[in-house]
């Protein structure tokens, strides 16, 4: 981190709220809880509710947890896709009150962030209200805790490191070639929007109108084929040599017969 911000050795702002997005002490904390202004990160605090911390002597097997945490891991994917292009999402396993259930999802755009935020502050799930918020994290690579992953962590659920949960791998592969997908036509979608803007008043009343009958595609396509030498008019290439018989052959005049000497 540049400069030492938000390091051990920072004694002004706190490294675990910067690196994780969530601190033990939350506003008790002794050092600064920066919050940003603007990030690609948000942070849904609380969601999901793994049955086994709610009540640890259910007897609920493993595969019950990871079915139902599925279920809630691809409702969520689902709908934080459908406000921007989507790189990645986590939901922490803690235990910890400032970790529980905490979804982190990191969107291309700050903009993509910032609608996600305002939308979901208003939405409720599972019958309950949901609280989001922009986060600091930038890479969750330092924000987990690798000794998990390796399950060798001693301090369990109430490490301050995030011990993230995964889908199955046959629901990822599925939700990973979806958003692949949607981030492709949301794209391509982006780039109609931005050619329609160049066009000329009277192309761009035809392309926003449905009853010229014209896709938006198609009005693109003749109003700027110049560019993509449809028309002839690609000024970049050398003129071609006419084929045999073509029309521009046929248009042109006949030679005078050579006079006798």
């Amino acid at each position: 981190m540049t400069g030492g911000f938000a390091s051990e050795q920072d004694r002004i702002n706190c490294s675990f709220y910067f690196k994780i997005g969530a601190c033990r002490h939350g506003d008790q904390c002794s050092r600064k809880h920066v919050r940003p202004g603007r990030s690609r990160t948000i942070l849904l605090s609380n969601v999901f509710q793994n049955p086994r911390h709610l009540n640890p002597h259910a007897g609920i097997s493993e595969a019950e947890v990871q079915r139902q945490f599925d279920d809630v891991y691809e409702d969520l994917f689902v709908e934080l896709s459908k406000y921007g292009d989507l790189v990645e999402m986590h939901i922490c396993d803690n235990i910890g009150e400032h970790l529980i259930g905490n979804v982190y999802a990191r969107y291309e755009t700050e903009e993509d962030a910032q609608r996600a935020t305002d939308i979901l502050n208003n939405r409720w799930y599972a019958g309950r209200p949901l609280f989001v918020e922009l986060s600091p994290v930038t890479d969750f690579r330092e924000a987990r805790c690798r000794q998990n992953e390796s399950n060798e962590c001693n301090r369990g659920g109430l490490c301050n490191f995030m011990h993230l949960r995964h889908p199955s791998p046959d629901l990822m592969r599925e939700l990973d070639h979806q958003l692949t997908v949607e981030n492709r036509e949301r794209r391509r979608e982006r780039r109609a929007i931005e050619d329609i803007r160049r066009l000329g008043w009277k192309e761009r009343l035809v392309a926003e109108d449905p009853s010229s009958g014209l896709t938006k595609e198609e009005v693109i396509d003749r109003s700027m084929g110049w560019r993509r030498g449809a028309t002839g008019g690609n000024w970049r290439e050398a003129p071609t040599e006419p084929e045999s018989g073509s029309s521009a052959e046929a248009a042109a005049p006949a030679a005078e017969p050579a006079q006798p000497a």
